[in-house]
Order: structure tokens, then C-alpha cells, then sequence
């Protein structure tokens, strides 16, 4: 190896940068996204500006891909869509009971 090639290759070694660790991070971020919706749809008793479409349709998503991730026993999968499906369902209740 040459130069920056070098650089790069000891660097992402030391960060131990692999594609499980960027899959994790995009699950904390999106897991995290649909928290202050949820927690702002219990605080405040209002899911007026919600679509309940888009939040079927959401759900709905969100349980196939737990299925998918419980199936090929990818745990990074399966947690995030959990979490997910918890805050997203919450979202969802909160909207069909709030009317």
C-alpha cells in the first residue's frame, strides 16, 4: 500500500468501521426520529396533524421488517425495528384513540 491508502486502511482498522456499525447508527437515528412524535402525541392528547394513512402504512412496514430481521437473525434489524414499532404503534394508537 501507498501513501493514503495506507492512512485509510489503519484508520478504519483502529475504528473497527464496518457496514454493522453504520447499520446500527442508521437504526439509532430512525428509531430515535418518531420519539418526540410519540411523546408529544401522549403529552398532549393531539394527533391532529398526523395522517393516519401514512401511519398504517408506516406500521405496517415497520412489523415486516422485525419479521425480516427475526428470519435472517440479523440483531441490529430486529432491535431497531422493535424499538421502532413500539414508538411508531404508540404514534398510531395515539391517533385512532384521539380523534
Amino acid at each position: 500500500m501507498h501513501g493514503s491508502q495506507e492512512y485509510t486502511r489503519t484508520t478504519m482498522d483502529t475504528l473497527a468501521f464496518t457496514p454493522t456499525w453504520i447499520g446500527i447508527a442508521a437504526a439509532i437515528l430512525t428509531t430515535a426520529a418518531f420519539a418526540p412524535q410519540a411523546i408529544q402525541a401522549w403529552r398532549t392528547r393531539s394527533t391532529r396533524d398526523v395522517s393516519l394513512t401514512m401511519f398504517l402504512l408506516m406500521v405496517s412496514g415497520i412489523a415486516l421488517w422485525l419479521v425480516y430481521g427475526i428470519l435472517i437473525g440479523d440483531l441490529p434489524l430486529i432491535l431497531a425495528n422493535a424499538v421502532t414499532l413500539l414508538l411508531a404503534g404508540a404514534i398510531l394508537v395515539a391517533k385512532i384513540r384521539f380523534r
